[in-house]
């Protein structure tokens, strides 16, 4: 349950949604579960259908794509209350709903809007999002997997892509790759490639310290033939395809590490209420009260960077660096407060007893992917600078 902390971008339909969807699904499918998921490392399969069915895997696509036709600030707090419960979960939503269902509503043919993003945002269909590469994580100008055009306008893929969440699963793969390498950034195009389609393979399984319950998979693609009606956007649209698409998703992994530390902080002040130290609990130590404060210093500090990143989306602004400025904080601030969570429960702390050495591996990963805190920093130096 999120906290009562006042946010101007709520409204009326934002409590409805949390009372009436959100917080149910995640009392019923997720907090019975979230620590087995951990443990086993299975894909929470049951959840993610329920979700489906809730409007939750197309929140922000207008309703006559198979959408909720959410705004912004509605997908945050979803995706914040469902990673509070289940990190693994969160992050399997975020990508369908910000990597795939996205850049298929702003850059796709309305036949493909039709045959790929309606399923998906109905939750009938998952998506993944295969941008990095073996050698190309944070510089997607210098991706290698190549596509070669036929003299009929089919394409033919072949190459490599690594770190795919929802690799495994997924029936839709949006892909991207180079027509050219000389042409670096320009010679990128973005392609919509359905995982059953001859010559795709998942070829490897990440065994990771965290999120376990979502796949990351190594994709392989030998010969894998695509239509010309595959393509998304137009030749040499690619990686602005991916800039645009990894801005919104930004949005998506900050409200995810909120929610994580939101866990962790709501973990630490149960503990220290109830545990006594020195015939006392330890919520009357002054040391214990200062780890609260900041924790909740860095955390509402983080959510307001994250809310004020979703309002500029959905005014229709520009908001890349409100997106990095988000993700950056409200990463390190999940980082932050699951390690001060490990350290105010102590021995506890470091054992699976307790939730928060969950939250503590969870909470890592918001630091990497869809853009590393260094990449972040980046990109808001750039926009700082640059006139």
């Amino acid at each position: 349950m999120l906290p009562n902390w006042p946010l101007a971008a709520q409204t009326e339909e934002h409590a409805l949604l949390m009372q009436s969807i959100v917080d149910p699904f995640c009392a019923s499918q997720l907090a019975p579960f979230a620590k087995e998921f951990d443990a086993t490392g299975n894909f929470p399969q049951e959840a993610v259908t329920v979700a489906g069915s809730l409007g939750l895997m197309g929140m922000m696509v207008d309703p006559t794509s198979g959408g909720a036709g959410l705004d912004t600030v509605a997908y945050c707090l979803a995706l914040e209350a469902i990673a509070s419960h289940c990190a693994s979960t969160a992050v399997i939503l975020s990508v369908n709903n910000s990597l795939v269902c996205g850049p298929l509503e702003h850059f796709g043919s309305p036949w493909q809007k039709e045959t790929f993003l309606t399923p998906l945002a109905a939750g009938k269909k998952l998506g993944c999002f295969a941008l990095s590469e073996p050698g190309a994580g944070s510089d997607p100008a210098h991706l290698r997997l190549r596509a070669t055009k036929k003299a009929d306008g089919s394409y033919v893929l072949n190459g490599t892509k690594n770190w795919i969440t929802n690799g495994k699963e997924a029936d839709i793969a949006i892909v991207f790759a180079t027509l050219d390498p000389a042409l670096k950034h320009k010679g990128i195009a973005a392609f919509i490639v359905p995982t059953k389609t001859q010559g795709f393979t998942v070829s490897k399984l990440e065994d990771k310290l965290g999120i376990t319950a979502s796949s990351t998979a190594q994709l392989f693609f030998d010969d894998v033939g695509i239509p010309s009606t595959h393509l998304l956007g137009t030749e040499g649209e690619g990686l602005k395809i991916a800039l645009h698409t990894l801005d919104g998703g930004r949005i998506g992994i900050a409200s995810q590490a909120l929610g994580i530390a939101l866990a962790a902080f709501e973990a630490s002040k149960r503990f220290v209420l109830e545990r006594e130290q020195f015939g006392a609990p330890l919520a009357k130590l002054q040391a214990i009260q200062f780890f609260i404060a900041d924790m909740a210093v860095r955390l509402q500090s983080a959510r307001l960077l994250t809310f004020a990143a979703a309002e500029l989306k959905d005014a229709g602004k520009p908001y890349s660096k409100q997106a990095a400025m988000a993700k950056l904080a409200a990463s390190e601030a999940a980082m932050w407060i699951t390690t001060k969570a490990i350290q105010v429960h102590g021995g506890y702390g470091y054992t699976k007893d307790y939730p928060v050495e969950r939250h503590f591996r969870d909470a890592k990963i918001t630091e990497i992917y869809e853009g590393t805190s260094e990449i972040q920093r980046l990109v808001i130096a750039a926009n700082e600078l640059i006139p």
